[in-house]
């Protein structure tokens, strides 16, 4: 990376370029050079672009938003580049409501609805425009293209997304000299849009929930790009057991890698650091570091997803016999999780509270812990007092859809206190852990982990299970593994 290369909010940033050629990052430049710079470009403007296809639906969910806060001005910022160390950036990933509402990814930009007096609001987006080829700004600039690739015109973004487009370097100064109605601003994604606008935190709070709220039933066209990332999902757990001989040979990281490629191959990246984990590491939730041997005997917990170019990711977990077939302790905690996992789907249907599939499962692992006496019954007190959360840990789902836990910060009475809807899409995950140095359980217990989740949608009668591509009971499982074993 060069240290010329420029990065960062137009609405943070508009000194940088003065900044560099202060402290020498930028050296002198001559006329000649400049006019040598100016000259000579082809006109690159695209003529041709259709609206996108999800311009539509983006623009109904912005009519749902729009009836909830009538007379109200509403912001909605898609975030800025963050920095990962000195002049290097994280990938840009948008905020999830503004990718939801306007159907796009750039950075530095923002959607607002500018309300009518009468009712509704006029919808319009800030985009960072191109660089013109009159000035030095397209080479030299904080954003220039030269560097980091050729953005939309805002004619061209009007095209793509069907609303109308302006200059977002003037959007702070826009919006502090906005009288009339009221505004809100979702928090916490560009300080300087934020720093623009006077509101209250608490009114503002009510404009996030309510973006997660709209994401809580998906429309067609999300379930669509739902169905694509758990189909590139069931691929890449097949890529996984096709090279688990030189996952054995290296690490856990290959695991990654190989996951990762089929991920970046048909979709934007995986939906969130993808879990590898093999042995005892299986027991840590969140085990992220992926470093650790692949050994022969163990069980490997995949836990991974890929993310669509639209942003929509998938999140299912297989646990499987590193050797190819489970031992008979292996296959006891394992059919447990599958027989929890089995009454929690059974569960998810139209008009069923949401937390039913959760608790269908609980019980199941309480009562397995009781049998094992490993906690204490009868297995309603047991599950009362939360004791097999000792070895379940965390809770059996959660929403899937533009965020691997989708609309977090929805209403309690829409989400877990709800009912589930069709159109809904939720992860069923129940898993056993009994950690390395777990004195309670005896010692050949100690060390082992597994976990079970697949994507459902509710359907009209029921649900789908998106991920079924997947074996999951054990046999099936085995069967599966015993094709690549050469």
């Amino acid at each position: 990376m060069n240290l010329m290369e420029p990065h960062g909010s137009p609405t943070e940033k508009v000194h940088d370029v003065a900044k560099r050629r202060k402290n020498g990052l930028y050296p002198g430049v001559s006329a000649e050079l400049s006019a040598l710079m100016r000259t000579g470009w082809a006109d690159t403007e695209r003529q041709n672009l259709q609206l996108a296809e999800q311009a539509p639906h983006a623009a109904r969910r912005r009519a749902a938003l729009s009836a909830r806060f009538p007379g109200e001005r509403l912001v909605i910022p898609s975030g800025n580049l963050k920095v990962r160390s000195n002049d290097d950036t994280y990938p840009f990933r948008p905020y999830t409501g503004y990718v939801h509402m306007a159907g796009d990814q750039a950075r530095d930009g923002a959607l607002v609805l500018e309300p009518h007096a009468d009712g509704g609001h006029d919808a319009y987006c800030y985009q960072l425009p191109r660089d013109s080829r009159d000035d030095d700004e397209f080479w030299t600039g904080a954003h220039a293209e030269l560097w980091t690739g050729r953005r939309r015109s805002l004619a061209e973004s009007e095209r793509v997304l069907g609303l109308p487009c302006r200059d977002v370097r003037t959007a702070a100064a826009d919006l502090a000299a906005a009288s009339g109605p009221p505004t809100r601003i979702v928090r916490g994604i560009d300080p300087s849009l934020e720093a623009a606008v006077t509101t209250d935190a608490e009114r503002d709070a009510e404009l996030e929930e309510a973006l997660s709220d709209l994401r809580l039933v998906k429309d067609s066209w999300e379930l669509g790009e739902l169905r694509k990332a758990v189909d590139s999902t069931v691929r890449g757990f097949t890529d996984v057991v096709g090279e688990l001989s030189r996952a054995i040979a290296s690490s856990e990281r290959w695991i990654e890698g190989t996951f990762f490629r089929r991920a970046r191959l048909e979709g934007n990246a995986v939906g969130y650091g993808s879990i590898c984990a093999s042995g005892e590491h299986a027991t840590i939730m969140h085990w992220t570091d992926n470093d650790g041997p692949v050994c022969p005997g163990d069980l490997l917990l995949l836990d991974a997803g890929v993310e669509t170019h639209s942003l929509y990711t998938a999140d299912v977990t297989r646990t499987l016999p590193v050797s190819g077939t489970f031992t008979p302790l292996q296959r006891e905690i394992y059919d447990a999780v599958y027989e929890a996992q089995e009454a929690g789907m059974a569960t998810v249907k139209p008009g069923a509270p949401y937390r039913d599939f959760h608790e269908a499962a609980q019980r199941h692992l309480t009562a397995r812990l009781v049998e094992w006496g490993f906690i204490e019954g009868p297995v309603d007190r047991a599950y009362e007092l939360g004791l097999q959360r000792r070895f379940t840990m965390a809770g059996t789902g959660h929403m899937l859809g533009l965020d691997v836990h989708d609309c977090a910060q929805a209403r309690t009475e829409d989400y877990v206190g709800g009912v589930l809807e069709p159109g809904m899409c939720l992860t069923v995950e129940p898993g056993l852990y009994f950690q390395a140095d777990d004195l309670t359980v005896p010692e050949e217990w100690r060390g082992i982990g597994a976990r079970i989740e697949d994507d459902l949608v509710v359907t009209d009668d029921g649900h789908e299970n998106l991920s079924a591509g997947l074996p999951r009971a054990a046999d099936e499982v085995e069967a599966w593994m015993a094709r690549f074993a050469g």
